[in-house]
């Protein structure tokens, strides 16, 4: 079973709200469908995986069949972070015939798109195991499914960048040319909230340099080559964390991870999604 991080659990916040909202956007003014089925028939569903994967999506599933129909009772063969095969039995809901039919979608929807993001997260973090690195998401997800996401990064063995504008500062090109410099940029962060840590995004050498030298607590290296990565390395010499990023997936991670960066931020983690494939069957 997986053992949520102080963070992992912060990732839950809101949880009730985007389920309501998702069941809303499905079920509308009722299943109509499922109204065909005498109300009082009950009824037993397991869900199968029919690939290899990383199950998560758990607390998502259970509020919906809460929200449905609090009558439902979920009993889960795998749990968050496990890993399936094809043609397991991931869990069993045993209720009204009809609830489990009215919450079917919704409650899969949520399971194919996190585990699906678990599931890549879990293959990039296996392949740089051997080395320091950690692999990064990004702000690239879902509208409305964030905190979802990389509660799912986090499930798959990888780790949360900032939540979003207002906890960490990402100084990026547009902002340094906006503020006259990469040292005015980091002075002014300094200046206005000197308790959130400061990352600027560089392209060249001498732009590590001057982010060194402004006490930048994370440089990030943007589309630097390998032997790039490796100089700029050793020119920071353990004075602050680096970040690479550059469009990178699963086999070139592996080298920039070898280069000694600290992080290396991957956004297809959350934004190159090939749902899971889930059903659910009577019986």
């Amino acid at each position: 079973m997986l053992v949520l991080s102080t963070m992992a659990n912060r990732l839950l916040e809101g949880l009730q709200d985007v389920v309501r909202s998702a069941i809303v956007e499905d079920v509308g003014s009722g299943d109509i469908t499922a109204e065909l089925i005498p109300a009082d028939k009950q009824a037993t569903a397991r869900v199968i995986c029919r690939e290899h994967a990383t199950i998560c999506g758990e607390p998502w599933v259970n509020e919906v069949f809460h929200q449905i129909d609090p009558d439902v009772v979920v009993t889960w063969d795998k749990r968050d972070g496990d890993s399936i095969d094809p043609g397991e039995v991931v869990f069993v809901a045993r209720g009204r015939a009809r609830s489990l039919l009215t919450a079917e979608r919704t409650a899969l929807n949520f399971l194919q798109t996190l585990s699906s993001v678990a599931t890549s997260a879990r293959e990039i973090a296996d392949q740089v195991r051997h080395t320091r690195v950690n692999i990064l998401d990004t702000r690239k997800t879902i509208p409305g499914l964030r905190l979802a996401q990389k509660y799912a990064v986090q499930t798959g063995g990888c780790f949360n960048h900032r939540m979003g504008l207002y906890d960490a500062y990402l100084i990026k090109e547009n902002h340094i040319n906006a503020c006259g410099g990469i040292t005015k940029a980091i002075e002014n962060a300094r200046t206005l909230h000197s308790d959130r840590k400061v990352e600027v995004e560089v392209e060249t050498l001498e732009q590590l340099n001057e982010a060194l030298v402004a006490n930048a607590d994370i440089v990030l290296l943007d589309n630097f080559t390998l032997e790039m990565l490796r100089e700029a390395v050793m020119v920071n010499a353990g004075r602050a964390k680096l970040e690479a990023s550059g469009g990178y997936d699963i086999k070139s991670a592996v080298v920039v991870a070898e280069t000694g960066v600290d992080y290396i931020s991957v956004g297809s983690l959350t934004k190159h999604i090939q749902a899971t494939d889930f059903t659910m069957l009577f019986g």
